[in-house]
């Protein structure tokens, strides 16, 4: 087992990396930049180190400061977390290069899944339904026309290398889709480096339900059941459950023992999930994510499991320790993401928190590095907590919610909080009846 890990990421993942490594006995390095001097990762990591200024390319996306650090420290291992460099595959073949052990997937499935042409051919390949779509990436306009007029509009054109909602854009009747076209890869180059685009017929009521999905050295491959991350607002998530209130047993064993097995085909090695658009009891493959995820506290809560610690012990070459008969769900969890942004019109509002209080009791779970008196930098991502209950089936969870939301203070600054509570009103939402466009529709309709 490792005896010390750097966590190359910031904000709560670094925090719950840490808590992971605490109880395991291991010691933790964190990085980070000038702006992030006074965060709790790292006042509570054992050491850190500063790896540049406030903005991302010259910190948390400098592979070179971040290898220097875990030279210096003589860190075993580097846990990236979420976001920044924890889909690179330059950064975690350089690792290996550098000897240190990356504790996510292989250089090449992240390749592979990175590339969103690259993985629809891999997974049909495998045996995973995909949503009818182009054979590759749609090099010019005339092409993206032809597809448009054979497979019948609306259709979806989407960045190859991107994902969130960037270089996507929705094209309705043909003579939308030249601008439209043109703009997806505008923002796929600007986003990603990378302007290829592919297209796909575009789903009109679709949830989105995604597949946690654990692998090991030794061939073992296990599914750890669903989650519905339909609630969404411009391809973003904003609220995860688990279990899927759209799915069946069947359905739900079905997806997950195939999801498993793919994996397990492509010897994929640590945590992954994925993501399906699911629509009139059809699953069609969306993408696959090589990482942890923002969600997976869901997944912790109804499992009993920790993710995090698991990933470790995979990367260090241990067995899984979860086994495909002696996984038990229990009840229902939600996860809200509480982001410091205007509730109203989403600007980010970054700020000084004067007071702070965690909401708590039973199947309560808040997962922040926030703290009364802590500024949120305004160079990253809006998100400065996770709010995630659990209860015995789905309207207890939600009640739970509910209660732990009108708990929640943060004092200070704007935050989404009072949206989350609004959604969870909804007769959609509490029936469980709703979709990947039904919020955007419902906000459009408050206006």
């Amino acid at each position: 087992m490792f005896k010390k890990i750097l966590i190359a990421n910031r904000g709560e993942i670094a925090l719950r990396i840490i808590r992971a490594c605490r109880e395991m006995g291991i010691e933790t390095v964190v990085v980070h930049s000038t702006a992030d001097a006074n965060a709790m990762a790292v006042r509570l990591a054992d050491e850190s180190v500063c790896i540049g200024p406030p903005q991302s390319k010259q910190s948390y996306l400098n592979i070179p400061a971040i290898l220097s650090a875990a030279t210096v420290t003589g860190a075993d291992a580097i846990h990236p977390g979420y976001g920044f460099l924890s889909e690179n595959e330059q950064f975690a073949r350089m690792v290996g290069e550098h000897g240190f052990a990356f504790i996510g997937p292989k250089p090449e499935h992240i390749a592979a899944m990175g590339d969103k042409v690259v993985a629809k051919q891999t997974v049909r390949d495998l045996g995973l339904p995909v949503v009818p779509g182009s054979d590759g990436a749609v090099t010019s306009v005339e092409d993206a026309v032809k597809f448009g007029d054979k497979a019948g509009y609306p259709v979806l054109i989407k960045a190859a290398s991107g994902g969130g909602g960037r270089g996507m854009k929705v094209v309705r009747k043909k003579e939308e889709m030249k601008e439209q076209y043109s703009t997806a890869r505008s923002e796929a180059k600007a986003n990603f480096g990378d302007d290829t685009v592919y297209i796909e017929k575009y789903l009109e009521k679709p949830r989105h339900i995604e597949i946690q999905v654990f692998g090991d050295m030794h061939g073992n491959a296990v599914s750890l059941g669903e989650r519905d991350c339909s609630t969404q607002r411009r391809h973003q998530k904003l609220v995860e459950e688990a279990p899927s209130p759209a799915l069946t047993e069947k359905q739900r064993d079905d997806v997950c023992a195939l999801a498993a097995e793919v994996i397990r085909k492509m010897g994929y090695v640590g945590a992954g999930t994925i993501e399906f658009l699911y629509e009139n009891g059809q699953f069609y493959f969306m993408e696959m994510n090589t990482r942890i995820q923002v969600e997976h506290p869901v997944t912790e809560m109804i499992t009993g499991l920790d993710l995090i610690a698991e990933q470790i012990r995979v990367a260090a070459g241990e067995p899984l320790s979860i086994q495909k008969d002696r996984i038990g769900f229990r009840g229902h969890a939600i996860e809200i993401r509480i982001n410091a942004e205007d509730p109203d019109t989403f600007a980010p509002c970054p700020g000084t928190i004067r007071q702070f209080h965690a909401p708590g009791g039973l199947g309560v779970r808040f997962d922040s590095a926030i703290y009364g008196g802590y500024a949120i930098p305004p160079y990253y991502d809006s998100m400065i907590g996770k709010l995630i209950v659990h209860g015995r089936n789905r309207d207890e969870c939600i009640r739970r919610l509910r209660r732990a939301i009108i708990e929640t203070v943060v004092d200070g600054v704007k935050t989404t909080l009072p949206l989350h509570r609004w959604i969870i009103e909804q007769p959609e939402f509490t029936s469980g009846d709703y979709n990947i466009h039904w919020l955007e529709k419902k906000l459009a309709a408050r206006k």
